[in-house]
């Protein structure tokens, strides 16, 4: 009896007009981060900007806006992902101490939780919502995981330099930086919005760029990161370590280097975190997004910070 309502709760969850809207939202380039069927501010933030760029008055409820921009060319909204023996192989547990990160191969997921959250731009708990059955704790081999269907991130990474087969994708003209909305507006030569992503800034407003328009001026897909302690003891010499690329290094699974040294727009370990003051002065995204922003801004594109 309790398996049968766990499963009509999922798929009353999972037909949710909700999710789906932020999924096809999603799926246009305009992301509310962590998909999760919670309607709020970064969800209404990308209703409103697809709809500017369409000129349509954004619907009064999310019911209203799937009915009426989304369902005409309803298409498969999610698909089922099987475990594989190479996923659990892949998994790390990530040390603490900084020398152990060192010699990792990769800094890649801690849990097959996290693998599929992140495949399917979802949050955890949206994740179990999905797969109310699976026990994941004792994952195996040949479980069927079911997420939203979006291409992988190594397909958006895999756009620049541009390869044959690679994703066609439009180039940005510029990018702009919200400060007061947490956002990474992406603009093309005529000026019209063809993306938006949440993101984190700076904890610190004094580590905020001190210069309001910015270039990308480099590129690096799946990036390692250089370690240096905060504090290094009187006498003692700084200690550097290298840590190795994956989905949880610090710096995610791409970067985009700024013209202002030190300051880029990255990916970052903690997708859920998105959204907030937090990082040191970097303008973090999460991955799946640092990803397509990678995809679309060629080196070059003018990024301007914004209040």
């Amino acid at each position: 009896m309790l398996a049968t309502l766990c499963l009509l709760a999922a798929v009353t969850f999972s037909e949710s007009k909700t999710l789906a809207l932020q999924i096809c939202l999603d799926r246009e380039g305009f992301s509310c981060n962590t998909i999760d069927g919670q309607w709020g501010r970064k969800s209404q933030s990308a209703l409103e900007k697809y709809c500017l760029t369409r000129n349509i008055t954004p619907p009064a409820t999310p019911e209203e806006a799937y009915d009426t921009l989304f369902a005409a060319g309803k298409r498969n909204l999610f698909r089922y992902d099987v475990v594989t023996q190479a996923d659990l192989d892949a998994l790390v547990d990530i040390p603490a101490d900084p020398a152990k990160k060192a010699e990792l191969d990769e800094m890649g997921y801690a849990t097959i939780q996290d693998m599929f959250a992140e495949r399917g731009h979802v949050s955890r708990r949206t994740l179990e919502r999905l797969n109310p059955g699976v026990d994941w704790s004792a994952i195996r081999p040949g479980v069927r995981i079911k997420i939203p269907d979006f291409p992988s991130m190594d397909e958006e990474l895999s756009v620049w330099p541009r390869r044959p087969g690679a994703p066609k994708r439009p180039a940005a003209d510029k990018v702009k930086i919200s400060l007061s909305r947490f956002e990474v507006c992406v603009l093309d030569a005529s000026g019209r919005t063809i993306a938006l992503f949440p993101c984190s800034i700076a904890k610190n407003k004094a580590n905020l760029p001190a210069r309001r328009e910015l270039r990308v001026v480099n590129q690096i897909a799946r990036p390692n990161y250089t370690y240096t302690p905060d504090h290094t003891p009187a006498g003692q010499k700084v200690s550097r370590y290298i840590w190795p690329a994956g989905p949880r290094c610090p710096v995610g699974m791409a970067w985009l280097g700024l013209d202002l040294p030190g300051y880029g727009m990255h990916g970052t370990p903690r997708p859920e975190s998105i959204g907030n003051a937090e990082s040191h002065g970097c303008f973090r995204l999460a991955n799946w997004n640092a990803a397509r922003l990678y995809a679309l801004c060629p080196i070059g594109t003018t990024v301007i910070v914004e209040p």
